[in-house]
Parts: structure tokens; C-alpha cells; sequence
């Protein structure tokens, strides 16, 4: 058995369900078992209405409603499928009136409203299934993923769904193609809960883990990973393996594709996770594994992170005094601040962080013991790759391609598997290209 999601993008319209339904008919031999996103950015856009209804605009969320649920018919209607979406989008109905009412968006009322994208779409792709002669049928997924009573990003309780999970979907799957939602829950009192964004993903890895299937592929809309991010530098290779440790790595440093934190799961239960184009799906895609087998060059693929904010500390004062560090980190902690990388000496600290909301504040806690200088506008640059420490020369091959490119900061050791390079973010396209032409070369 293997458990197939298919992402937002994947089920955005009827040509792409019905795609999905002739992926699903070329593995049936597998005995497929599908979880799906919300269609498009219908997730988004319930939330929209949701915040509509409660800031006063009751119109304008039943307007907003009416265009998604025609939307929802429409392209249901295209498939040739008749279904009970129309009833779904009545109790959206009864729902939006309701917060209106009450003029206050609740985490319990959150969820209520966010889990219909996902009921939705997996009626409507486990009805095509069926017009395509490819037998379905559809499992609720609050039925068999049981969660705590929080909301907004529900703690699974594996005990529990593991043992629903055994008990339903592979007897179902034996004769039928098992369709559901990703993102949704309930609570052990029957509640609607959500997982958190990224949460299908969580979903195909909890069924899969649950199940003891051979393999989870998780459907998107690229080839895979590739060896350096499309949106900086197009025209990457596509990564045929890697392991999950790298996979993390990459995800942690701007990697979209998959975040491993949706997967642990499968990590645990040693489940390969494959990633696949929905729109390619002759494409063998990308597979991560535990051990991933050793590529020729040091590096796997290149990461980049934007709107990084670099933090210096100076202070001769902290010269050979311990507790420099701790002071600091208890300034980003108390303003639950992260820090992404770090290099030290004995007087002065430079760090980068992602989030400056709270920087101004943090700012004038430091300046109580040292001297604090601000550089924005920069960009982390991550080589990712099990063989960094392997082969030698790696370091310096980094330095030469990047002769050209003022590097604000270099950070290695905390991981052996990255190489961290901080730059100015008009300097980012071009040392993302030169380290990829490096390490990557045709």
C-alpha cells in the first residue's frame, strides 16, 4: 500500500482532478490511498470570509461565499460529478451568519470553517474517481485522525489513530481506492480540529506511519527538490535522492517543497517519502530516505533565505567574562525572537534572524551591555550535502566561486551537513549562480 497526497495546486481545478485521477489509475496496483488538499486557495479564502463576517462585513462574506461556491459547483459540474457540495456550502452559510452574530473568530470556529476546504475536495476527487471507473470511497478524516482538544494546530494522539487507523484503511484499500482530507482532525469528543499549515503533508505521513505503508509521495507541482532554489536561480537539476536529515536542512533554510517536520512520522517509522510532479508524472521525482546514497559532489542543493536581518554584538566589557552568550540569547528568548545562524569571537557576536517585529525592543535590551549595529536587506545562502566534511576542499572551492561576492558572514561546524553564507540580497542571484556552477556544472 501507498498513501499518494496531492497538493492544493494538484486539485485546483477539474482538468488537474481529473489528472490526478489517471496518476491514481497507474498505480492502482499499489493500492493507492489518496489524501488531498483544499482546491487552489480555498483555505485562504475561507479564512478571508471568516474575518469578514466578524469585522462587521456580513455581506461581503456571503458574497465572497456565493463566488467560492460557485466555483466549487462549477468545476465539479466539469468533471460531470454530482455531489453534496451545495449542502456543504449551506452549513458554510449557517456558519459565516453565526460569526457575524457573534463578531469574534474563535480557534474552535477557526477550524470549523478552515476544514471545509478539505472535506470538500475529497468528495469531489473521490466521486470523479468513481466516473473514471476507478473504484472509491471516501473516509472522513475526523473520523480516523484523533487529536487533543487544542485548535488551530491539533497535537495528534498516535494511540488512538494509529488504532482507527489499522481497524478502517487497509481493509478498505484492498478493493477500493481510500480517498480523504489532509489538515483535519477531531478531538476524542468528536470536535473539528486542524493540524497547522503544511498540515496534508502531516496527514499522508500519520496515515502512512499508521498503516505501515511502503511509501509516501507527496504530489506537487515541481519535479522534486532541485539543486538550487527555482525562484532564485532557474534551471536547477533535479535531486534524485537525498536523506531526511538533508531534506530538514533544506526545508529549514527556504527549501518549499517539503517541510520534514510534516513527515516525522514517516521518518520514524523509516517510511520513504518520494516527491513527485503531478503535472510530470513520468518524472521519477525525489527520494528521501533515511540514508540517502553519497552523491559525487559535497553538495546536495543550495537554499536561500530572504529579508535576513544581521545582528552585531559588541562588547570589550564581556572580554574572557563567561555569560556573554546567555545574556544575549535570554534578550531573543524573552522576546521569542529565533535565531537562524551564528558567529562568535570573545567580545562580539553577529547572528541573523528572519523576524523583526520585536527587533527595536531586543535592540535596546542588548545596547544595555554592549554595542548593537544593524544591517538589513541580506540573504542566507545554505550548501546542503551529507558529504561537507567528506571530501576535502569543499570550503575552499565555496570561497573561490564567491571571490567576487562580499560575504557579510560564514558559519560552519554547528551542522556537518551545511555550509551557512550570509550576503547582501542584491548580491544573492549572483552568488547562488556561481557556488551552483561550481558544484553543479553540466
Amino acid at each position: 500500500m501507498i498513501v499518494m497526497k496531492f497538493g492544493g495546486s494538484s486539485v485546483e481545478s477539474a482538468e488537474a482532478i481529473a489528472r490526478v485521477a489517471e496518476t491514481v489509475r497507474a498505480r492502482l496496483d499499489r493500492k493507492p490511498v489518496v489524501v488531498v488538499s483544499a482546491m487552489g486557495k480555498t483555505t485562504n479564502k475561507l479564512l478571508a470570509i471568516a474575518s469578514a463576517a466578524v469585522s462587521g462585513r456580513r455581506e461581503d462574506a456571503l458574497e465572497q461565499l456565493f463566488q467560492l461556491r460557485v466555483f466549487h459547483l462549477k468545476e465539479a459540474d466539469g468533471l460531470g460529478v454530482d455531489v453534496s457540495v451545495g449542502a456543504h456550502f449551506d452549513e458554510l452559510a449557517e456558519l459565516v451568519k453565526g460569526l457575524a452574530v457573534m463578531g469574534e473568530l474563535t480557534p474552535r470556529a477557526t477550524d470549523a470553517i478552515a476544514s471545509y476546504g478539505e472535506r470538500i475536495s475529497s468528495i469531489i476527487v473521490a466521486a470523479q474517481f468513481d466516473r473514471a471507473g476507478i473504484p472509491s470511497v471516501h473516509v472522513d478524516a475526523r473520523s480516523v485522525i484523533v487529536t487533543d482538544k487544542r485548535h488551530m494546530q491539533a497535537a495528534v494522539l498516535f494511540a488512538e489513530t494509529d488504532a482507527k487507523l489499522q481497524a478502517k484503511i487497509p481493509l478498505l484499500a484492498r478493493q477500493q481506492v481510500v480517498v480523504m482530507g489532509g489538515f483535519i482532525g477531531a478531538s476524542q469528543d468528536g470536535v473539528t480540529t486542524t493540524l497547522g499549515r503544511g498540515g496534508s503533508d502531516y496527514t499522508a505521513a500519520i496515515v502512512g506511519a499508521g498503516t505501515g505503508a511502503e511509501e509516501i509521495q507527496i504530489w506537487t507541482d515541481v519535479d522534486g527538490m532541485l539543486t538550487a532554489d527555482p525562484r532564485i536561480l532557474p534551471g536547477g537539476f533535479r535531486v534524485e535522492t537525498c536523506s531526511f536529515a538533508e531534506a530538514a536542512e533544506l526545508a529549514y533554510f527556504g527549501a518549499k517543497v517539503l517541510h520534514p517536520a510534516t513527515v516525522l512520522p514517516a521518518i520514524e517509522k523509516n517510511i520513504p517519502v518520494r516527491i513527485l510532479n503531478s503535472r510530470r508524472p513520468e518524472v521519477e521525482g525525489t527520494l528521501i530516505v533515511a540514508e540517502a546514497p553519497p552523491s559525487k559532489e559535497p553538495i546536495r542543493s543550495i537554499a536561500c533565505k530572504t529579508n535576513i536581518t544581521l545582528v552585531n554584538i559588541v562588547s570589550s566589557r564581556m572580554l574572557m567574562a563567561h555569560g556573554f552568550l546567555r545574556r544575549i540569547f535570554e534578550v531573543f528568548d524573552r522576546f521569542e525572537t529565533s535565531v537562524d545562524m551564528l558567529a562568535t569571537s570573545e567580545v562580539s557576536v553577529s547572528l541573523t534572524i528572519d523576524n523583526t517585529a520585536s527587533l527595536a525592543a531586543i535592540r535596546a535590551e542588548l545596547e544595555q551591555f554592549s554595542e548593537v549595529t544593524i544591517e538589513e536587506h541580506h540573504a542566507a545562502v545554505c550548501l546542503v550535502g551529507d558529504n561537507i566534511r567528506k571530501i576535502p576542499g569543499t570550503t575552499a572551492r565555496v570561497f573561490a566561486a564567491l571571490k567576487d561576492v562580499d560575504l557579510r558572514m560564514v558559519s560552519q561546524g554547528a551542522s556537518h551537513l551545511n555550509i551557512g553564507l550570509v550576503v547582501a540580497a542584491a548580491d544573492l542571484h549572483r552568488a547562488v549562480e556561481s557556488l551552483h556552477r561550481e558544484f553543479f556544472h553540466a
